[in-house]
């Protein structure tokens, strides 16, 4: 098998799973019960949330665990909303943005906040400009994605940052879900940020939301008062010392074969620019794993099939909204025309991945190319 499908998810590394059904197996007290059981269990819940600073570089009452990037975005979007709406209920955010950030904004606006929902480029890029035009007297939040799930294009969160520091009253948030071990942001200047366990080789069900001190949520779980009240309901602690393993084992990925990614990157990018049939819609400067083309005149299921019946997977879009009608929205945002939104395909990389899976995939993917045509009469 190969698996180029790992911005949707990823495979659990076995060091991983190991840590799961141990915890799950050995500890699974509840951190919250008073007794020396559950007080052990509370102490790797502590220990855990400490080794997750770390690598974030932030306080660990600052780490708050999650079931993944939908709850961590929905927490950090409508939390804020409703927490500050009595300063203002102005909202941004930008057109391409995931389903979980997008369809959290919609939700609100039928509650009465206004969004503005920010253009791109043809490149799927924010302008930092437009942000700081857009920003008025009750603007709250501005939230931005550090890399797009769908095209790789990576946002000036940086530059974004420095705009939103100038306005006291405005929250910054990022979904940092494709970003985190393959693109680093300024987490320093970052209010709220989000991970996902599943999309780094942890187990499906975890997450994090990084929420600074000086930031102040409205809960979307009530309960027991765990998270520092910020999310109510026992912790899976099995999964947060996988989440934690898995972003250990991220970072350490990240510093020793981030080149060699980039470099499988490259070969796809040359290889595909090469093929009549194929044209690119990635920026030449994106994230080193995701790079999406297109294939006009041919529905990408078709291609996904033919390339599946021989044991290789790719998507279309996010696997968040891929049973949606064909076209993509994120290109449409970039203003492509119709035969490129229509017929997008995606190839998203992992570190496990190798070049001899790429070369194996690119000859596949012109065969099918070559033979669905034939069917065709093209």
């Amino acid at each position: 098998m190969i698996y180029l499908d790992n911005s949707a998810t990823t495979h659990p590394h076995a060091e991983v799973l190991k840590s799961y059904q141990k915890v799950a197996d050995v500890y699974f007290a509840n951190p919250s019960s008073v007794h020396k059981f559950g007080s052990e269990a509370e102490r790797l819940l502590q220990q855990s949330r400490k080794q997750a600073a770390q690598l974030l570089h932030v306080s660990p009452n600052e780490v708050v665990f999650t079931s993944g990037g939908t709850e961590g975005n929905n927490m950090a979007i409508k939390g804020i909303a409703l927490m500050h709406q009595n300063r203002g209920k102005h909202l941004i955010t930008s057109k391409v943005e995931h389903p979980s950030v997008i369809e959290a904004f919609r939700a609100l606006e039928s509650l009465g906040f206004d969004v503005t929902y920010l253009p791109v480029d043809r490149s799927g890029k924010v302008d930092p400009a437009h942000v700081s035009d857009a920003v008025r007297n009750d603007t709250i939040l501005v939230s931005i994605m550090s890399v797009n799930n769908e095209l790789g294009t990576k946002q000036p969160i940086r530059a974004i940052s420095d705009i939103v520091k100038e306005f006291p009253k405005v929250f910054l948030h990022v979904d940092h879900v494709q970003g985190f071990g393959k693109v680093d942001v300024p987490i320093g200047q970052i209010d709220l940020c989000t991970i996902s366990g599943h999309k780094i080789h942890g187990v499906k069900g975890t997450g994090a939301l990084i929420v600074k001190n000086h930031v102040s949520l409205f809960p979307l779980l009530h309960g027991g008062g765990q998270e520092s009240s910020v999310r109510g309901g026992t912790e899976n602690l099995p999964g947060i010392v996988a989440l934690v393993k898995a972003m250990r084992l991220m970072k350490e990925e990240q510093s020793r074969h981030h080149d060699r990614l980039e470099r499988l990157r490259d070969m796809l990018w040359e290889r595909l620019s090469s093929y009549d049939d194929i044209l690119i819609n990635s920026p030449t400067e994106g994230a080193p794993h995701i790079l999406n083309f297109s294939v006009p005149g041919f529905k990408p299921e078709v291609i996904i099939h033919a390339l599946g019946e021989r044991n290789i997977f790719i998507s279309t879009k996010s696997a968040c909204s891929s049973k949606e009608p064909d076209v993509s929205s994120v290109l449409q945002a970039c203003n492509l025309d119709y035969s490129r939104t229509n017929s997008a395909l995606r190839v998203s990389l992992s570190y496990e991945n190798t070049e001899e899976e790429l070369k194996v995939f690119l000859e596949a993917l012109k065969e099918s190319i070559q033979q669905l045509q034939a069917t065709m009469g093209r």
